[in-house]
């Protein structure tokens, strides 16, 4: 069991320095975050995303969500402008210069996984292996979304 156990916590580390790696890349590359990729990469798949409906797809805290837009949009790479159909809503679509981004990022990181295909059965392992992990690691009362 302890090797496995070692095995395990080499694959977790390597996991975690290249998601590090790759975030400092685009910091460097592009001046964005990751979690601020994949709101520029979920907001390429539709034309004007409800502000409510990018929050519900991330599983993130409204604070979080809303600095990263607030950047994003200081950054001219997103738009956020009123729901004309429900004033209390609010609007996310790309710039023109937050395609061009979104073309030229390399495809990485959770995101990847709505843009490439996959075997549905190796998406449906590697789901049942991160929710393990959660409980596996003892982090489970820290986990969102559940």
């Amino acid at each position: 069991m302890q090797q496995q156990a070692l095995s395990a916590t080499v694959a977790w580390v390597r996991l975690e320095r290249a998601m590090a790696a790759f975030e400092a890349d685009l910091r460097k590359r592009f001046g964005i975050t990751g979690l601020q990729l994949q709101v520029l990469r979920i907001c390429a798949e539709r034309p004007q995303l409800p502000l409510a409906a990018l929050r519900k797809a991330l599983v993130m805290h409204p604070a979080t969500l809303g600095q990263s837009i607030d950047e994003l949009r200081r950054l001219d790479l997103v738009t956020v402008r009123t729901d004309p159909n429900d004033r209390r809503a609010r609007l996310v679509g790309l710039t023109e210069k937050g395609t061009t981004l979104v073309g030229e990022a390399p495809s990485a990181g959770p995101v990847r996984l709505r843009e490439v295909d996959h075997d549905i059965a190796r998406l449906d392992r590697l789901k049942a292996a991160l929710e393990d992990a959660i409980d596996l690691f003892g982090v489970g009362e820290w986990a969102p979304g559940r």
